[in-house]
């Protein structure tokens, strides 16, 4: 293990592609090096997780919120335990995109981890096609984010127009102080270059991004982890915070659901984001739907089948329970 550990944030808005560049970056791990990712979602059924698991890196979530309000001891021992059992030569961190990630950079710099992580480039994930989006450009934690990245790169040139990469890099290259690197990619392709250089401290000037409060709900007594799932082979998870609420599903495996409807149910208009680990007609799937665009993929099966769908406008639980428990396609 490296002494101290090259640690890099990889920040992003909702729906960006943190979990896709994290994947893309673990291909170019040295073979000789043990790499370790520590991965907090917003919902708390924990599929980034699951979809990072088995890509040659030692995975441990911080599940149930953004990882900013648990950036104290549930962020500590998480942290602890995954340096303590990977001994990893490289950590990545990919919070919440819900969450600030000053509280996070302030954490890891204290003098509790001052021999332990060297803080190495925070990169920041941004889709130029929401810079027309005055929610965006005036969310806190997007500026946030913004802010601290010491290389803002624009994902999914490839679903962009001509125009809208050009707007990306004249916002980018106007931000003071300026960053460090400013790129444009598709499919989450990071260069691994990016991740050296010493992390620039900048003054964060964002409302509420040092301190702010939230609450958050949870359909039982505690948020649940891996394999937390009862004897009945169902669990419904409800929580909310930073304006959103997630519905999320834990489903054991002998439940298999019709694929196509349920990309259907994933598409519905009132998520903001939907996505899936699930055992389906057609094998394991990993289903991602972002602003309605739905992507699948063959994944590795899983202990069991974890759902999410994230929204800005309430969400009606029992309903969205009953509609999912109709897409279990018949033995």
């Amino acid at each position: 293990m490296k002494q101290p550990i090259p640690t890099n944030l990889i920040l992003g808005f909702l729906g960006v592609g943190k979990t896709t560049a994290i994947l893309d970056l673990l291909k170019h791990k040295p073979d000789n090096e043990t790499w370790a990712v520590l991965v907090n979602e917003f919902g708390a059924v924990g599929i980034d997780g699951a979809l990072l698991g088995g890509q040659g890196a030692v995975v441990r979530e911080v599940p149930g919120g953004c990882m900013c309000c648990v950036a104290g001891l549930p962020m500590q021992i998480g942290l602890n335990r995954l340096i303590h059992e990977a001994q990893p030569d490289r950590l990545l961190i990919e919070p919440t995109g819900l969450g600030h990630p000053t509280q996070i950079i302030d954490t890891l710099t204290s003098e509790h981890y001052a021999e332990v992580i060297r803080m190495e480039a925070v990169i920041g994930l941004v889709d130029p096609r929401r810079l027309d989006e005055p929610r965006v450009m005036a969310n806190e934690q997007f500026q946030d984010q913004v802010a601290t990245a010491d290389v803002l790169v624009a994902n999914k040139a490839d679903v962009c127009s001509a125009s809208e990469r050009q707007r990306f890099m004249a916002w980018a290259e106007a931000l003071q102080p300026a960053k460090r690197i400013v790129a444009v990619t598709e499919q989450g392709r990071l260069q691994p270059g990016w991740l050296d250089g010493p992390h620039q401290a900048r003054r964060v000037e964002v409302p509420g991004s040092h301190a702010h409060v939230h609450l958050h709900e949870h359909a039982g007594n505690d948020v649940p982890i891996a394999g937390d799932v009862p004897e009945s082979g169902w669990r419904l998870v409800r929580h909310s915070g930073q304006g959103h609420v997630s519905i999320g599903w834990l489903v054991g495996c002998d439940y298999t659901f019709d694929d196509r409807a349920l990309q259907n149910f994933a598409c519905d208009s009132r998520f903001r984001r939907f996505k899936a680990v699930v055992r389906t007609r057609v094998g394991w799937q990993a289903i991602n739907v972002v602003d309605g665009v739905v992507s699948s993929r063959a994944v590795m099966a899983q202990a069991c089948s974890r759902l999410e769908a994230i929204s800005e406008r309430p969400l009606l639980s029992s309903a969205l329970d009953g509609e999912l428990r109709s897409l279990v396609a018949e033995a």
